[in-house]
């Protein structure tokens, strides 16, 4: 007979790692269970040609909550992390290029040059969007309220929200309120008048979604991208994957067992509750509680089966929206890249965009609506060797390019088929910008949307696992009435990015997740 556990958490991604940690450090007794042989899930660290150390998912931590990394003491487990003062790099089709810094007034200075209108605007711009991103930051480790079964605490919690909300002023407070709906489009053009900066500054508001940045509530996905500050590009030294390690050493100082190359096969149930895990070999685990770091499909459709489920809520879940459209590249460069309008290294130093303009952006979610790839996508480029030169052999580099927009359900090809031709479009549409390129690649990888579902366990190649839309955040993410971790089956809970506050290495839904288990005693 299997040994008893108090808590069995599904997946070792960072959010199901946060969870395990949380609970151990509790004193509840928990085992992790990940498919892979290596945690991290997305935000993972691989050597996938020798000597070179690459993220192949998230390559960067600006919004892993602070406050986590205090209350779990993950730098004392060799967590360490990396900021450059270069914001965004945003090379233009002219041969010009805009740089925007973490310090105010440089980013002023080059923001002149393109439109002195714009720098006069832009001080006030990036305090509405410090104001507006720290509110969002502070509800994401605020679980939503049950609307139905509201209680005190709860209220409590929003209260306080609420209550810095209106210290902002009336004004802000109004601004607050009208500007989240918006198209982050409309967001930008009534603060500047600049093609080049609208457009670098848009596509964060369309980062793991299939939307252009015209579609209503895509300023909200820009402040999300603002959560922890103003455009914060800080990478994890070792790589993304050391976060993950310093988790798991964390939650095995706790006592937590952590099990690799173990996948679930199913959620074993005892009548309406969850009393275990089934592995792929057939073994059977038992436990108090089980949390799945999975998605809301893959958990209750995959594991449980929507035959133990509740008609009305099936086709809530059915409903949920996944439509993922991101691509990645990698490569392994022989030297760096000299980009057009690059008068330094250290301008390479945070995130690369390519997003000349809204209509640009824009013209690539078009071919996405209708299933193809785009032919002129938006690319977020990092050289995360500029920050960790240890990550690849001397002298060379490694350079991560995530592509909007792929999309999962492509038309008249199939992804496998065409996985090659994506990465050769990439390159190519790079190398109008960096026109060395090509001379420097000694290999590369290319992740399409069905290899995000097939090697990572991302329905329908999902990085946000279901878009972050205003249908599908807060009190209806993952769906109405189910927002606070739980599932309509006892004691099983969800603590993956498909709950909220949603996507991106944030940690917060999986420590939301631990602190309502922990509730429950």
């Amino acid at each position: 007979m299997s040994k008893k556990f108090d808590a069995i958490v599904i997946g070792a991604g960072h959010n199901g790692l946060v969870t395990a940690v949380t609970l151990s450090q509790a004193g509840r007794k928990v085992l992790v269970l990940e498919a892979r042989a290596t945690v991290g899930g997305a935000a993972a660290t691989e050597e996938i040609f020798p000597g070179f150390h690459v993220n192949t998912g998230a390559d960067a931590a600006g919004l892993f909550r602070d406050e986590i990394v205090a209350e779990l003491d993950l730098s004392a487990h060799g967590l360490a992390f990396r900021e450059s003062e270069a914001a965004l790099f945003a090379p233009q089709p002219d041969g010009a290029a805009l740089t925007l810094w973490r310090d105010e007034e440089k980013s002023k200075a080059e923001i002149g040059r393109v439109s002195a209108r714009d720098a006069e605007q832009f001080p006030a711009f990036r305090q509405q969007v410090k104001q507006i991103g720290g509110v969002l930051g502070q509800m994401m480790l605020t679980p939503p309220p049950d609307l139905v079964e509201l209680k005190l605490g709860d209220l409590s919690a929003w209260g306080k929200i609420g209550l810095k909300t209106r210290r902002l002023g009336d004004r802000e407070m109004m601004q607050f309120m009208r500007v989240l709906p918006m198209p982050v489009s409309d967001y930008l053009d009534e603060w500047f008048e600049s093609a080049a900066l609208k457009g670098a500054l848009g596509a964060a508001g369309v980062i793991g979604m299939r939307q252009g940045p015209r579609a209503a509530g895509t300023a909200l996905g820009f402040f999300y991208q603002h959560a922890r500050g103003w455009h914060a590009h800080r990478v994890v030294l070792g790589g993304m994957g050391k976060l993950a390690e310093a988790l798991a050493s964390a939650a095995r100082q706790h006592g937590a067992d952590m099990r690799t190359s173990s996948p679930v096969a199913r959620i074993l149930l005892a009548g309406d509750k969850a009393i275990g895990v089934a592995l792929a070999d057939g073994t059977e685990i038992t436990a108090r509680v089980v949390v799945s770091n999975a998605d809301p499909r893959r958990t209750l459709f995959g594991l449980v089966g929507p035959q133990h489920l509740e008609p009305r809520f099936t086709r809530k879940a059915r409903n949920i929206i996944y439509r993922g459209s991101t691509a990645k590249v990698t490569l392994a460069l022989s030297g760096l890249p000299q980009f057009k309008g690059q008068t330094s290294e250290a301008q390479l130093h945070g995130r690369i965009r390519i997003a000349p303009s809204l209509d640009y952006l824009e013209r690539a979610y078009d071919a996405a609506k209708y299933g193809r790839i785009s032919p002129n996508p938006t690319l977020d480029i990092a050289i995360p060797t500029l920050l960790d030169p240890a990550l690849a052999p001397d002298g060379q580099h490694i350079m991560s390019i995530t592509m909007q927009y792929a999309p999962y359900d492509l038309q008249g090809g199939d992804w496998n088929d065409e996985r090659e031709r994506l990465g050769d479009a990439i390159i190519e549409t790079l190398s109008q910008y960096a026109p060395n390129l090509q001379s420097l690649i000694l290999n590369r990888q290319v992740i399409t949307p069905l290899d995000y579902e097939q090697t990572y366990g991302l329905t329908e190649g999902s990085i946000m696992h279901g878009q972050m839309g205003l249908d599908q955040l807060l009190v209806m993410r993952p769906v109405a009435g189910w927002s606070r971790y739980r599932t309509p089956i006892e004691n099983l809970y969800l603590c993956g990015a498909g709950t909220h506050p949603g996507g991106g290495v944030t940690g917060a839904p999986g420590y939301n997740a631990a602190r309502e288990i922990l509730k429950k005693g």
